[in-house]
């Protein structure tokens, strides 16, 4: 049976380079889209290939239509996708929406919504019949952060409903639509909002009294790809602690 192709945006770093482990673990061979990490990335290929996947990395702007393209092109190129994770994301700022910039907050929407929004357009013109696009949303999208990233939740809010208009319709395409929602997760998201300490400060507030790690999202990315999941579309599982 042909190893699946899939492609992760944001795959070489956080919650992408662990669910680029996972589904190379699982058989996949993978595109992996990152925007300027290059050690990352040429870290993360060696680590994929060592499970046996291929793997093409591409560098490209995802707020730019010339990024997606390249994305896309280079995919292409591998085979066709069975599978698309829209992952690339950032919330560049911590504080209450008074206090952050509106250029920070254009550059959010721009990547966590509009970006997002072109890529699964494109994901679901490219995949073949039967092929999985997973959105990652956040827990954000429902609790809306107040006094953190109002600005990311609203545009993460915008992705769930993405995620459920998508699903209806790819539906006649066989194509399934589904979202994954992390709350806190222990990765560098923190750091690169200028707020390393955030996870070790609201992690006891959650009711399992910790932060997620990226693996545990990677397990239900991978579930949603996966022919156990060929019932689930139009949905957003959220993976959040309880909250």
């Amino acid at each position: 049976m042909p190893r699946p192709l899939t492609l992760i945006t944001g795959g070489t770093r956080g919650i992408g380079a662990a669910v680029a482990r996972r589904l190379a673990a699982e058989g996949h061979d993978l595109v992996l889209g990152y925007a300027r990490d290059e050690d990352a990335a040429t870290r993360m290929r060696a680590a994929v290939e060592s499970l046996g996947a291929s793997c093409r990395l591409v560098r490209a702007d995802l707020t730019s239509d010339e990024g997606i393209d390249a994305l896309f092109g280079e995919a292409a190129e591998a085979g066709r996708l069975a599978g698309v994770v829209n992952n690339a994301g950032a919330t560049l700022h911590i504080g209450p929406l008074t206090q952050t910039p509106s250029d920070v907050i254009r550059r959010v929407i721009d990547l966590n919504l509009t970006s997002a929004v072109l890529v699964a357009r494109r994901a679901v013109a490219e995949l073949a019949e039967g092929g999985v696009l997973v959105n990652i949303s956040s827990g954000a999208a429902t609790t809306g952060s107040p006094g953190e990233y109002v600005h990311y939740a609203a545009a993460k809010a915008g992705v769930d409903a993405l995620t459920k208009g998508l699903a209806i319709e790819a539906a006649d395409r066989g194509i399934r639509v589904v979202g994954v929602a992390p709350g806190t997760i222990d990765t560098d998201i923190h750091a690169d909002a200028s707020d390393a300490g955030r996870v070790a400060r609201v992690a006891a507030s959650h009711p399992l009294g910790r932060a997620g790690r990226a693996e545990e999202v990677a397990g239900v990315v991978a579930f949603a790809l996966s022919s156990d999941a060929s019932y689930v579309t139009g949905t957003t599982i959220r993976v959040a602690g309880g909250r």
